[in-house]
Parts: structure tokens; sequence; C-alpha cells
């Protein structure tokens, strides 16, 4: 039974409502059926809900007796889950439930995102409901929306849907700190015009795909140096400059909030230029491995003839068009904090390339601890978007979220952790867009902490969270609980 896999996990409880949640598809903006189920829960145990126009949810659950004028505590997670997958795998984020695997230390899943961002964060809300060994003050369990693609959730959130002023946001992923701080973010957009033109004849059509990245979360593993798939890409196609080759159809990456995995084109050339294309692949490989194989080692070309006809072509001019933008689109670390050591403070992610609508669309997102910088690098992103013709459409973005080390929240949770753990945890901010940032934005004077566990590879089919880490995580929101209701 799939069941088993989180047999004899501690604490169960917890297990059990996060293997409850990772059946249940919950992809960004199609959170329906997830919606149901905490519907349904909050049914089940008597708990009052609300929900709101955006389909934000919070459950009110009492105190414990004899703690009811202790202070309302807000437990905050997210609700929807980053759907990526590997090549080959058949899994239907919209309907299927996710298959777990536990590697000993670790539990995972087959081919695909766990969801542990942020269902671990769920399952810890849900669990305190139903565990009665909990000691704790009037509780708001507050579960917000489409927070991958966009926060929409939060940025919904209206004054009076939660009364709390104190706000554990459990959607951090590394054991051992609290999270004080986040970068803010914005997403720039490309939109290429372009025309299609004839395919010459006597042309032979075939698969190029760059494939085995790593990917990875966009601020979170940005500073590893892990290679991009759509930069790959474009050097590759620079190279075939040697060759006679025309494009019928291009796609990299999928999610905004990703370093791409993979990238690809329908390229067609004449079929005495295969081997010479070979050739030509086998010397990108190995000059790129140079460069990336100690963080990024399982880069591979794929190359193979394609079936179908393929009567029409992007011209050569909007193809050299493309190949200049992906050189000059700044990707990567930006700038490092000079106030916290080994934290980014400045970033930008090469995202997507699709076709969207009749336009070829490039997507970007950026993120900076400093406001200012954020806009700087977005109108670098801007700028070479419209010098190469195309139109530059830039997101709302999120604001950060300043660090308080006089924080009371914080005071608390440091004596909680060194009374469990014996020793002091790390303070941190993190180059990530935690919902913190609006949180404080739209309620003022909330004093808010974030952590979590351990959890690995987010945002790809590698994400896996440590199992040992998850029992502490939930003894750890336990006795924070305990010492606020005691405050």
């Amino acid at each position: 039974m799939l069941e088993d896999v989180i047999k004899g996990l501690k604490p169960e409880i917890m297990w059990k409502r996060f293997f409850e949640i990772t059946q249940v598809p919950r992809p960004s903006k199609r959170e329906e059926k997830i919606l149901d189920y905490l519907r349904a829960f909050a049914a089940e145990h008597n708990i009052e809900l609300k929900e709101d126009e955006t389909h934000n949810i919070v459950m009110k659950v009492p105190a414990t007796p004899g703690y009811e004028n202790s202070p309302v505590v807000v437990m905050q997670s997210h609700i929807d889950m980053v759907c990526e997958k590997n090549k080959g795998t058949e899994h239907d984020f919209d309907n299927d439930p996710l298959t777990l695997i536990n590697e000993g230390e670790w539990i995972t899943a087959k081919g695909t995102t766990l969801g542990a961002d942020n269902g671990i964060g769920m399952a810890g809300s849900l669990s305190v409901i139903t565990d009665k060994s909990i000691t704790h003050g009037p509780l708001e369990l507050l579960f917000t929306v489409d927070e991958e693609t966009g926060m929409t959730g939060v940025n919904g959130l209206q004054p009076g849907f939660v009364e709390g002023r104190i706000l554990l946001n459990m959607d951090s992923e590394e054991d051992g700190a609290f999270y004080v701080g986040c970068c803010g973010g914005q997403d720039t957009v490309g939109l290429y015009s372009f025309e299609m033109k004839q395919a010459s004849e006597g042309l032979t059509s075939y698969e190029l795909m760059i494939t085995g990245l790593k990917g990875g979360h966009s601020g979170l593993d940005i500073h590893i140096g892990r290679a991009n798939a759509i930069k790959l890409l474009g050097r590759l196609l620079r190279k075939l400059d040697e060759v006679n080759f025309e494009i019928a159809d291009i796609k990299g990456g999928s999610l905004r909030n990703a370093i791409p995995r993979e990238a690809e084109v329908t390229i067609l050339i004449n079929k005495s230029d295969e081997d010479k294309v070979k050739s030509i692949i086998s010397g990108f490989v190995e000059e790129s491995l140079l460069e990336c194989k100690t963080n990024d080692g399982g880069l591979a070309v794929k190359f193979e003839e394609k079936a179908g006809d393929f009567a029409k072509v992007y011209s050569k001019e909007f193809i050299e068009t493309l190949i200049k933008s992906i050189y000059a689109i700044p990707h990567g670390v930006m700038a490092m904090s000079p106030d916290i050591p080994g934290l980014v403070e400045t970033s930008t992610n090469l995202a997507t390339i699709m076709l969207e609508d009749g336009k070829l669309r490039i997507g970007t997102s950026q993120r900076s601890s400093i406001e200012s910088a954020k806009l700087v690098v977005t109108e670098s992103v801007r700028s070479v978007f419209e010098l190469a013709g195309a139109e530059a459409k830039v997101g709302d973005g999120y604001p950060g979220w300043q660090p308080n080390v006089d924080s009371e929240l914080l005071k608390i949770s440091k004596d909680v952790f060194k009374n469990l753990f014996n020793k002091e945890p790390e303070i941190k901010a993190i180059h990530a867009g935690l919902e913190c940032g609006l949180l404080g934005a739209k309620y003022p004077g909330m004093d808010m902490i974030s952590f979590g566990p351990t959890i690995q590879g987010a945002h790809s089919p590698d994400e896996k969270v440590n199992i040992a880490d998850v029992e502490r995580f939930y003894a750890l929101m336990k006795g924070m609980l305990e010492k606020i209701a005691g405050k």
C-alpha cells in the first residue's frame, strides 16, 4: 500500500496529514481539489472556516482550555505546489496523486516534484487541530492560494481576514534556521513577433534537446552555478552556424521560478550534414561540461530524426535575433549581500521560452533584497527585449521583508530552539519570495518568523524532505506554540 511509505515515521499525525495532501492534486491556479479537502477537514473536526473571494482559507482553532486569553497566533502556509516532472514520466498533475518513495533518510516522489513546498507547512498546521498533546492559545490557520505563480492569494487578503499579530510562516527549507527577511521579486516578459517562411525542400527534421540538467529553485539555487538549458541551447545553435539549418519549433523551461532543465528545437538540416552536427554537439558537450560539470554534471544533448511534415519555419533573421537575445539576457547572481555572508542580494533567472498567442514568449524573473537593485536588473532585462524589437511587459512584483532583530517572537523562538536542541539556531534572510513581505504590508505590526525542515531540490523532480528534520520541525512548532500560549 502507498501508506507503507510513511509507516513508522514520527510524528505519525503529521506524516498522515502530509500523505493525505500529496494524494490531492493542487497545481497553482487550479487548487479546487485541495480547497475541497480543507473544507471537508474543517467540517469533519467542527472547526470554523472562513473563505475570501480569492479562495484563501482561515480556520479558527479554539485555545486549549485555560489559554483562551493568550495571544492569537496565525499559522500560515500556501496550498499550491510547483508541478514539474522528468521527461518521460507519465503524470497528470490535475488528476493524479503523487507516488511517494522512502529513501531511508528522505521522502521524495517518483519522477515529479514532491510538494513538500509547502505541503509540509500545511500538514503542520492541520496536525495541531487533532494533536491534543499540544498546549496553545487561539489559532488562525491561514492557507493561501497561488503562491508559486504570483502570490495571488496573499495579494488578495483584505484587512480583518485574520486577527492575530503573531505569525508563523512554515515555508522555509532549512532545519536549524529561522528566517527573518526575504527578497522582493518581479517578472519581466518579452513577446517577440515573427514571420514564418516556407521550409526549404529536401531537408530532414530532427529533435535537438538540451536535457539531463538539475534545474532547481530560481532563488534558493541560483548561486550554485547550475546550468541553464535555454542559455546552452542558444550557444549550441550559434555553433551550428557551420551548417545550413532551419527551425520549425523552439521551447524551453516551464516555470518562472525554476531554473530551466530542458530546452529543445525542431531543426531541419540536410541529411548529409547529420554527422557534422553530431560532431559539433559532441564538442559542445565536452566544452560545456568543463564549465558546469562540478555543479551540474548531467548535461546531455538528444539529437535524433523526428517524424512529421514541417512545412513552415522561422525566418533566418528572426532566429538570429532570438539567439542574440538568449546570449544577451542576463542570468544568475548579479550581486551578493555586503552585510550577510553567503546571501545573494540580487539575481535574475532566464526561465522560459514558448509559443503563446501567436508570439514567442521569453519569461524571466528578478529578485533582490534591495528594491532599487531589483528595479535596475529588471530594466536591464527589459532593455534587451526592447533592443531586440520585442514587446516588454513588467509584472507588479512583490515587496521584500525587512528583518526585525528586536522581534519578541524571534526571542521566544530562539529560547525554545535552544532548550529543545541545546544549541543556538541560525538567524537568516532568504533569497526567495516568502509571503511574509506582503503579509507585513497588509497587516502592519505583524511579528513574523519563517521556519521549516530541510527540503532539497524544491521546484524540481529531485525535491525531497528530510525525515528526521520533520520530527524536529514538529517539536519546534509545538514548543513555540506552548511558549507563546504561556506568555
